[in-house]
């Protein structure tokens, strides 16, 4: 999982939108860390340092350790908004949490060894389903991804959940086996394919009319 990363934060005594639109002149965008028993704390974040943790990815899967008049609180990001135009973080919202405490995720799949897999080497094509596998871990030990190897993955084969191996103490939302990714025949290959069976197919009937005609 990713390291405990620490912010610095200042607390907002006005809320609104006219209040928002002065901080982010300021070159801050406003926060609120709600949940854990206590009422919601309007906060302030430098929009630069968080924009630059947004765009480097694992954001929403990062625990955050933020100060304020001395006190820190650990949090997670559950959500935040960008501005429509410059894709620039306007609003964001965290979650208190507590060591050990249970917290419901989306963690990214990546794919390995994809130059080894025989379907791919053989022309076939990594048709990914799900981008991202929804997980409940622990808050202190959510993992930056689900790898999958594909190094014996070959063409029409699927990769299902219950093929996943995770972390400790994780489990998955959804109670099904569910498909995450297939390799799958080019449209060209699947055609000339479907093609010759269909050849053959009418080659077996013509050679059993010949047979039941000559009989």
């Amino acid at each position: 999982m990713s390291a405990v990363k620490e912010l610095k934060a200042v607390a907002r005594d006005r809320v609104g939108k006219g209040a928002a639109r002065a901080l982010r002149r300021n070159g801050q965008i406003p926060a609120v860390i709600y949940g854990g028993g206590a009422p919601a704390t309007p906060i302030a974040l430098s929009a630069n340092a968080m924009s630059r943790l947004i765009y480097a990815g694992h954001f929403k899967t990062t625990v955050f350790e933020v100060e304020l008049d001395g006190k820190k609180s650990r949090v997670i990001p559950r959500d935040y908004a960008l501005d429509p135009v410059k894709d620039t973080p306007i609003h964001i919202d965290f979650l208190r949490i507590a060591a050990g405490q249970k917290i419901t995720v989306e963690v990214p799949v990546h794919f390995l060894n994809t130059e080894a897999s025989p379907g791919i080497k053989n022309g076939g094509v990594l048709n990914v389903v799900r981008h991202a596998i929804e997980l409940e871990v622990p808050a202190d030990q959510i993992p930056d991804s689900i790898d999958i190897d594909l190094t014996s993955v070959d063409m029409g084969d699927s990769i299902h959940a219950s093929a996943v191996k995770l972390p400790p103490g994780a489990e998955m939302t959804i109670d099904r086996d569910f498909t995450i990714a297939t390799i799958a025949a080019p449209a060209g290959l699947g055609a000339a394919a479907e093609a010759e069976q269909t050849a053959a197919a009418e080659a077996q009937k013509a050679a059993s009319a010949e047979e039941k005609k000559e009989a």
